[in-house]
């Protein structure tokens, strides 16, 4: 038996370790996924005004930045009965939106297409034969022999400088890759198209939230305002002497949708299908759990009960069995727990006990290995990360489980989706619960979203013109009118997956507060029972070609997008290595 330590493998927002033990075929039999740093937000909240968390929890990621700061501010709405105006649901819905699905192609492109892409192989691609490729992909409008020459010659010219620098650190060499050259270089092409494309949408969130990353919020709605109202003939101008979303700010928006919208029907799409034409055989691999999470997102009605009308369904689906969604109740003691047996935590009922979040506890006992090449002594305690679990169950959450949740629950837009992809490819169902899988469920659910994105904005600009431009209620915002202890829970499907806050309040303060993560449910250590998370599970029977260039792993564990600074929240200060990989026999 050799064991294989992959320490970061994730490309950004590092700090998780992989070690997968081998057998004399290269057979991965045991996998385990330890997160290696310390979270701490929780314990940085406690004693806090409760309407400051959302700045705090914001900067848990600098990745997904609006996601903390949303749940985090429904979590005291939910604990204060908060409602907000209709103009605030849909801005946060436009901001949410936009969110997941740059992060989406952010993810497929400049995180996990090197796993996929030779761009060595891509510098002897013919221009004119990637031209045409471009044309039978997709009508997307950069398609030209001499775009993609001009490309190819700048990578040439890297490559023969010796300045390959983020993709210098790669296994091009390795046998797995499969694309021929003219498709390398149109997905590089894409990959620095994706570049310009990202920063030119997030000005969403500079009209409505002032800057990105980490733009603002606001409990009780949104904190932009409209400058806008009705001259004389009924048309909606400035007000003089005000500030505020105007109609230019408006236009910047839609621009910004229809941007959003061209590149993930013309690029991002047709790219994910190709890629997994190529991969087929990452459609049987990779497969998890076969449960699957969501809290949900994307509220459709002003209702109290915000979930009670989503775009993206709550729900839990066990085994593969989606005839059978479950409810899900986060306020339900029994359902969503977390285990520390095999985590650096301690709890005051003891480390195999499962804990709700509102009874959540934050108590560190670091006993893992004192040197970095130490390996994990993975019979006891082993990550920074707890262990999530729904009634019992270690569950996947992400894009996977949104676009499942959907198809179960019968939106007829994501059966689709799902069918015609499927079609396209000549695949079963089945193909859905693999590496490849999670790929072309994430390529879907931005497209769902990027769709949405026009429904809320048209919904929004109706509302605006009909006269109604509140988007902020200042009720209960005083802490005098406050109940003296609540608990709230605030909830969203980022787009790693089902995110809670979990927020008690006592005389106006925090007095406790519990963040659970897309990204602690898939990197979840084994429980009490023995049992491990997605990651674990998902890398059981991959085979290594080369052991010391362990691309199948990258490959899985990169199809979950993981965002380690969620599920940790604090870094090392320590500088240490960047990569290492090492086989022990």
């Amino acid at each position: 038996m050799s064991t294989v330590v992959i320490d970061p493998i994730t490309r950004i927002e590092g700090h998780l370790r992989i070690e997968a033990e081998t057998n004399s075929s290269g057979m991965i039999t045991k996998a385990s996924a330890s997160g290696t740093m310390v979270r701490g937000i929780e314990i940085i909240l406690k004693g806090r005004d409760p309407r400051d968390a959302w700045a705090f929890t914001q900067r848990i990621c600098g990745v997904c930045t609006v996601v903390h700061a949303l749940t985090s501010v429904r979590a005291v709405e939910n604990a204060l009965g908060y409602a907000i105006p209709t103009n605030a649901r849909h801005i946060r819905n436009l901001m949410m939106g936009t969110q997941l699905v740059q992060d989406h192609v952010t993810h497929f492109y400049q995180l996990a297409s090197m796993d996929w892409v030779n761009v060595v192989s891509a510098s002897q691609a013919d221009a004119t034969a990637t031209s045409n490729l471009q044309k039978c992909t997709s009508g997307w409008h950069k398609n030209s022999p001499a775009y993609f020459e001009a490309v190819r010659q700048k990578l040439a010219g890297f490559i023969a400088g010796g300045q390959l620098g983020l993709f210098g650190n790669a296994y091009f060499d390795h046998p797995a890759y499969k694309l021929p050259p003219e498709m390398n270089l149109m997905l590089f092409a894409h990959w620095l198209e994706a570049l310009e494309w990202q920063r030119k949408v997030l000005r969403v969130h500079a009209v409505f939230g002032g800057r990105n990353p980490h733009p603002n919020f606001a409990i009780g709605g949104v904190p932009c305002t409209f400058n806008m109202s009705p001259n004389a003939a009924g048309v909606l101008v400035p007000t003089p002497g005000t500030t505020g979303v105007d109609q230019t700010g408006l236009d910047l928006v839609q621009g910004c949708i229809t941007e959003i919208r061209e590149f993930v029907a013309k690029v991002y799409r047709p790219d994910a299908l190709a890629l997994g034409a190529h991969y087929k055989d990452w459609f049987g691999r990779g497969e998890s759990l076969g449960n699957f999470l969501t809290f949900g997102e994307y509220p459709q009605d002003d209702s109290a009960n915000i979930s009670s009308s989503l775009f993206v369904p709550r729900g839990a689906i066990i085994g593969r069995d989606l005839s059978n969604v479950q409810p899900v109740d986060l306020r339900n003691p029994d359902e969503v727990q977390e285990f520390v047996t095999h985590s650096w935590y301690d709890y005051s009922l003891g480390k195999n006990t499962g804990l709700h979040p509102f009874q959540g506890e934050t108590t560190l006992n670091y006993t893992g290995p004192q040197a970095n090449y130490q390996n994990l002594d993975v019979n006891q305690s082993y990550s920074w990360v707890k262990a999530p679990r729904w009634k019992g169950n270690a569950m996947e959450v992400g894009p996977l489980a949104r676009v499942l949740m959907m198809y179960a629950t019968g939106n007829r837009t994501a059966r689709d989706h799902v069918d015609r992809a499927l079609r396209d490819l000549k695949l079963p169902f089945s193909a859905m619960y693999s590496t490849m899988g999670r790929m072309l469920a994430q390529s879907i659910d931005a497209h769902l979203v990027a769709d949405e994105l026009q429904v809320w904005f048209n919904q929004l600009t109706a509302n605006v013109a009909g006269g109604d431009f509140r988007t902020h209620n200042a009720a209960k915002f005083d802490p005098a009118t406050w109940p003296a202890t609540t608990q709230g829970i605030g909830f969203t499907e980022a787009p790693r997956g089902a995110l809670g806050h979990w927020l008690a309040i006592d005389s106006g303060t925090i007095a406790n507060y519990q963040c659970v993560v897309p990204t602690t449910w898939n990197a979840a250590p084994r429980d009490a029972a023995g049992n491990g998370g997605p990651y674990e599970k998902a890398l059981v029977g991959h085979v290594l070609a080369v052991p010391d260039k362990p691309l199948e792993v990258l490959r899985t564990i990169h199809s979950f997008n993981p965002c380690m600074a969620c599920a940790v929240h604090l870094f090392d200060p320590q500088p240490n290595e960047t990569l290492n990989v090492t086989v022990s026999a």
